[in-house]
């Protein structure tokens, strides 16, 4: 049987910083950058744990400037 597994990409140029993917997020994958800002002075989502992302998506839904990317790829369990 075949496990789903997802990939999230996030546009840090164009992110805001809203916190809303954060939030969204039901396996705790993203977190806002603490230290770090994009060239609009924004500090930007990441994903700081991305091996629980099962690439439901909910972060891309609720994002408000469509900077979040979800893949999902099939996996095979040994």
């Amino acid at each position: 049987m075949n496990k789903i597994k997802g990939a999230v990409v996030i546009n840090t140029d164009r992110c805001k910083g809203c916190d809303l993917c954060v939030v969204a997020c039901p396996y705790d994958v993203l977190e806002l950058a603490r230290k770090k800002v994009n060239a609009s002075g924004y500090a930007y989502a990441q994903a700081v744990n991305a091996e629980a992302c099962v690439g439901c998506a909910a972060c891309g839904t609720v994002c408000p400037d469509g900077c979040i990317t979800v893949y999902r790829m099939k996996v095979e369990e040994k």
